[in-house]
């Protein structure tokens, strides 16, 4: 796993940089966060291959738990990828409810990531 430092409005955001699935558990979550918390990272960008295919199916629980314990710790993360292909209409009114807010945001690119995570 690499991290990469994006300099964005005065905004430092941590671009997570790995092929593997890094997120299994909500506590795969914590330690994620916390590692880059103490980085001193405040917003954070994943990419959807790197959380569990169940994180999407929102009737784990898995989701909540992540995404509560980024709300916690007042660290917005933007998630890239296509969801589109998950065609749950419950984790598509997640998803359109989550991008209204800035705390959590699913987005197709990394440079819209950039955009709300430095808003």
């Amino acid at each position: 796993m690499e991290i990469q430092k994006h300099q964005t409005n005065g905004t430092s955001i941590a671009e997570v940089l790995s092929e593997q699935t890094l997120i299994h558990t909500p506590d795969d979550g914590l330690q994620l966060l916390a590692d880059l918390y103490y980085q001193g990272f405040g917003e954070i960008i994943l990419h959807e291959r790197q959380v569990t295919p169940q994180f999407f199916d929102l009737k784990t629980g898995i989701a909540g738990e992540v995404l509560q314990k980024f709300a916690n710790y007042r660290v917005k993360l933007a998630i890239v990828g296509d969801f589109a292909d998950y065609g749950s209409k419950s984790l598509n009114d997640f998803i359109y409810e989550s991008n209204k807010g800035r705390q959590v945001n699913f987005v197709p690119s990394v440079e819209e990531a950039l955009d709300r995570l430095s808003r």
